[in-house]
Parts: C-alpha cells; structure tokens; sequence
C-alpha cells in the first residue's frame, strides 16, 4: 500500500490523474477482503490488485470511466454467479469504491 501511496503523491506533484479502486466491503468468499486496492494510471496499467480475474476487469472498465469522468462510484463485484470453468474458487460479492485521487 505504501507503494501506492507514494505514486498518488508523485503523480499529483507532477499534475497527473490516478484513479483509486478500493475493496469497501465483502460478503461470502472473496479473492481479496476490505481494504485491498488497485491504482489506475492514464494508459490503463495499474499497480495493486483486488483480486484478478473478471472481477477485477469489470472494475478496471468503471476505473477508466472515472479517469475520464471525475465520478466516484461504486461497482458491486457479484462473484455467486455460475461462470464457465472449473476452476472458480470464489463464491461472495466485493463492493469497490472508486475514486479519482490525482490529477
């Protein structure tokens, strides 16, 4: 976290937008709990993670959408829901506040 702390001050040192993706809330198994986050950059790479997989990509698209916009917002990760594969390990909801904390 203290890594994405320091690029939040650079780049709002050097006038650039990051949005902030933070883990608010769990119910249920999820990859990662409260608190986890991932920081946006302009050219859409990120540092952090909050969890990977399609819940993380669905999150990632309301990020740029902030970087754009300004808008907070918050995206309910619902990960109950049958998808293909086997390999699903997860079974809860993750709310994800996001919010623009740069630029």
């Amino acid at each position: 976290m203290l890594d994405l702390v320091r690029e939040i001050r650079d780049a709002e040192a050097r006038g650039e937008a990051r949005v902030l993706a933070t883990v608010a809330q769990t119910r249920g198994s999820t990859p990662r709990k409260a608190g986890a986050a991932l920081l946006l950059r302009p050219d859409g790479t990120f540092a952090g993670t909050i969890g990977g997989g399609c819940g993380e990509a669905e999150v990632w698209q309301e990020a740029m959408e902030t970087l754009r916009d300004g808008l907070p917002r918050t995206v309910v990760v619902d990960l109950t829901e049958p998808v293909e594969g086997d390999d699903k390990i997860c079974g809860g909801v993750m709310h994800v506040f996001i919010e623009r904390v740069a630029g």
